[in-house]
């Protein structure tokens, strides 16, 4: 195991002995936690297996390479990490499978880190989808209408759905991220939906397709909380997207407040989370229908952080902050909320999805605009991003050279004349 230190900035008062963890510098994620704390003074360290990602390149904190970000090898680093700290250090994770980790070796990690979850039955059950959904049914929460595929003789309940469609696994395995498929994918008809279905089914055991929901991209909007059990909602921000990529069924490109949801979405979260039991770090996505004006919840993110997490901290509701100090049992400060609305924004993907989608051209106000990557008083994980999407264009600009090159190779045998069929 290898490690290097870019700074660590002296701590919050109070919380000399107390560091926070952070596995997983996950793109934009894992900077935007490391941000959060270190520009409150909290010594951090991230963990990460990729030393070339992003926010391994930040000034803020201490950077330790692993070899593994789940199973019994994460557990392993985490209690070699442990036994070199004087007190036991908040944890905060940035994917699915190291929250899944967390919770599968909780008994091992208790005691020497500090972190909340829900029991591990109630934290599968949110991140399986279909279980998600069955819950805010049975709960009588607003969802899409939905049916679950595990084999292909299901794919005739596609006669109950109307088109267009989003296909998802209802859990992304190691597996599924591995063979390079999109998050979901949206389905024009019936036989666009069984055809993405049998290939999905490959490689995952479940699927689940859902209606999709009427409206622009910028109909999205986020709840992010932290809950414990004493207080039920220590802190909370409801936002808004202007922009995913890829269109329709990626991840946060940009986003900023939403004040004028924020009492009925905290109200729909807080309580989608008591009747659950949920607690610790976690948030409800959720799309307002054009055609009703209703808010249908479409997925939790539950036992981590959300990808757009930091934008609730430069309006002023530093959540990871709250749930350091708080499980480190720090007296709470009083959120300053920023009235007025700043963007959040991860310029590459943000300009690619204004340039496919033209939806997301006019849903931007005007604010002023952080990048999620560069920053002037942080810039060296900006420059790394910039150099990495330099490098992804030249490298499509050389493979449809290259695919040019091999069709004409194709039709001909090197000397002008055409190759027989």
């Amino acid at each position: 195991m290898a490690s290097h230190t870019i700074r660590v900035d002296a701590p919050t008062s109070g919380a000399e002995d107390v560091a926070a963890v952070v596995v997983g510098a996950a793109g934009a994620c894992g900077l935007g936690l490391l941000r959060s704390l270190g520009g409150a003074r909290v010594p951090v360290v991230l963990v990460d297996t990729d030393p070339s990602a992003p926010a391994m390149h930040s000034r803020y904190g201490r950077k330790i390479l692993v070899p593994a970000l789940q199973g019994p090898p994460l557990v392993s680093e985490l209690l070699a990490l442990r036994a070199g700290m004087r007190a036991s250090p908040v944890l905060f994770v940035t994917d699915d499978e190291a929250a899944l980790t967390v919770s599968l070796h909780r008994n091992e990690l208790q005691g020497r880190y500090r972190f909340r979850l829900p029991s591990h039955e109630c934290l599968m059950a949110l991140m399986h989808k279909t279980r998600f959904q069955q819950l805010a049914e049975h709960h009588g929460f607003a969802v899409p209408r939905a049916v679950r595929i595990a084999h292909p003789d299901d794919l005739e309940a596609l006669a109950e759905l109307r088109f267009p469609c989003i296909v998802k696994p209802t859990l992304r395995t190691a597996e599924y991220v591995r063979c390079g498929l999109q998050r979901a994918y949206k389905v024009e008809s019936k036989l666009q939906a069984r055809t993405i279905a049998q290939r999905l089914l490959a490689v995952v055991s479940e699927l689940i397709i859902q209606e999709w929901i009427t409206g622009p991209n910028s109909n999205i909007y986020f709840c992010l909380q932290y809950r414990c059990e004493e207080l039920g909602t220590v802190c909370c921000f409801t936002g808004r997207k202007l922009s995913i990529w890829p269109p329709d069924v990626g991840i946060t490109a940009s986003c900023t407040s939403a004040p004028h949801a924020e009492s009925a979405l905290r109200t729909l979260t807080e309580a989608f989370f008591e009747r659950t039991a949920f607690v610790g770090v976690g948030s409800i996505e959720y799309k307002l229908d054009a055609r009703t004006g209703v808010f249908l919840m479409v997925e939790p993110t539950v036992g981590r952080v959300d990808w757009q997490e930091e934008v609730a901290t430069l309006h002023g509701v530093n959540i990871p902050l709250e749930v350091y100090r708080y499980e480190a049992g720090l007296a709470r400060t009083p959120s300053i909320r920023q009235d007025t609305p700043v963007i959040w924004r991860d310029g590459w993907a943000h300009w690619r999805s204004r340039f496919d989608d033209h939806s997301a051209r006019d849903a931007i106000p005007p604010a002023k605009v952080y990048d999620a990557y560069w920053r002037v008083d942080d810039p060296i994980p900006g420059l790394v991003r910039g150099l990495g999407g330099s490098m992804k264009l030249v490298r499509g600009v050389l493979e449809r050279a290259g695919n040019r090159r091999f069709r004409r190779t194709v039709r001909t045998n090197g000397h002008g004349d055409k190759l027989s069929t």
